[in-house]
């Protein structure tokens, strides 16, 4: 698309001139830009960046304790708010091909804003569907202020079988003291390419715990990054990740301690099947004056097929004394000992494959704070490990 379409469909759609800027100027800049780097997985022959054309829209609902909103509508409502922070404090557009494309062609998303002093009692939660006969842009931009305490929830699934692209980005600004309990279970399908990028900003005394349960069908790069800039800021970081089929998946998941005294956890498992494919790579860096960091991951990797591929690469790059940093890192097949101990009480294999993988995977599941995504996670997992064990016997 050239930049005098793109202009020409974002003042068709109303747009303010700032944010027809910003999309035109992440287009000119696309073309120049590598894709983002994940260490030990090459993605680069994948189609990822085809035109967008339209808008859509994704209905919200509203509550007096916050304002969740539609992002078009936040754009023209709060441009101030929206100039500020959108892939702007966490993300910026020209950081790779795929944050350049997201930016030009963003076609969808919401927008959460909870404003200072507030407790949210029950979880916010929004379901995203995307129509698998376009691309899906979609951008996710929660704004916490200080002192501010909720659970937000996203789901992601997709409708139609049609081969299509997706590029999901989602940005959080926690403010300081605020809590952040961020959860998400991605179901995108068995023909959808996709980009994550999920970000925070985390401030003083400020904590971000994320869940996260890629169950995407088709192939994913993801990267996950939290910044801890605040002094006591805290993140908590859980990834559970199944592939089947072909799959190929590549995760880095990152947490940089700028903060004094701040935490920062990674907790990755995964589970592979068939003759997919499944990198982790958790890193975590504590930057020069970060005294008194804390940098902790575990990365671990269960093998159910001898076709299949995995790894599991910690990184830790340390630029400070006074600091607390570890990590582990494990890849291997199932333990054929518990299979023979279930199978021997007379439970058939596939149910006995999936009671192991249920346990390998319960230390990450019984650590996610809230028990509605927890049990909604454990469903989706079924289904995936039930349609793995099909694509198995048919290959």
């Amino acid at each position: 698309m050239t930049p005098e379409k793109l202009v020409q469909i974002a003042t068709e759609n109303q747009e303010p001139d700032w944010f027809i800027e910003k999309r035109r100027m992440a287009l000119d800049v696309m073309d120049e830009l590598s894709l983002p780097k994940i260490q030990r997985f090459d993605f680069h022959n994948w189609q990822m960046t085809p035109d967008v054309k339209g808008n859509v829209t994704t209905p919200v609902t509203s509550n007096d304790d916050y304002e969740l909103m539609d992002i078009f509508d936040a754009i023209n409502k709060y441009p101030e708010l929206m100039q500020k922070y959108y892939m702007q404090k966490v993300i910026s557009p020209d950081e790779n091909k795929l944050t350049a494309y997201h930016t030009a062609f963003m076609n969808q998303g919401v927008v959460l804003y909870v404003p200072k002093n507030t407790t949210v009692r029950e979880p916010i939660e929004i379901n995203l569907v995307q129509d698998a006969e376009k691309p899906f842009v979609s951008h996710v931009l929660i704004i916490a202020e200080e002192n501010t305490h909720f659970s937000f929830i996203q789901k992601m699934t997709t409708s139609g079988d049609q081969k299509a692209i997706a590029n999901c980005i989602v940005e959080i600004v926690a403010k300081n003291n605020s809590d952040i309990k961020y959860a998400a279970v991605d179901e995108l399908g068995e023909n959808v390419t996709t980009y994550l990028s999920r970000r925070a900003y985390v401030g003083q005394n400020a904590s971000v715990d994320w869940s996260i349960g890629m169950m995407n069908l088709g192939n994913t790069v993801a990267d996950f990054d939290t910044d801890l800039y605040g002094e006591g800021s805290h993140a908590e970081i859980k990834v559970v990740d199944i592939t089947a089929g072909r799959q190929q998946q590549g995760v880095n998941t990152r947490v940089t301690n700028y903060g004094k005294h701040s935490i920062g956890h990674i907790n990755q498992r995964g589970v592979i099947m068939d003759r997919s494919k499944l990198i982790f790579n958790g890193i975590g860096h504590i930057i020069h004056g970060a005294s008194g960091a804390n940098a902790e991951q575990q990365n671990r990797v269960l093998m159910m097929s001898s076709k299949a591929h995995g790894d599991a690469n910690p990184i830790l790059l340390i630029d400070e004394n006074d600091v607390l940093a570890g990590h582990a890192a494990s890849v291997g097949q199932v333990d054929q000992n518990q299979l023979y101990y279930l199978m021997s009480r007379g439970i058939d294999k596939k149910t006995a494959e999936r009671m192991v993988i249920r346990g390998f995977l319960g230390d990450v599941l019984v650590s996610i704070p809230s028990k509605e995504i927890r049990e909604q996670l454990v469903q989706t997992i079924e289904r995936k490990l039930e349609n793995g064990q099909k694509i198995s016997e048919n290959s």
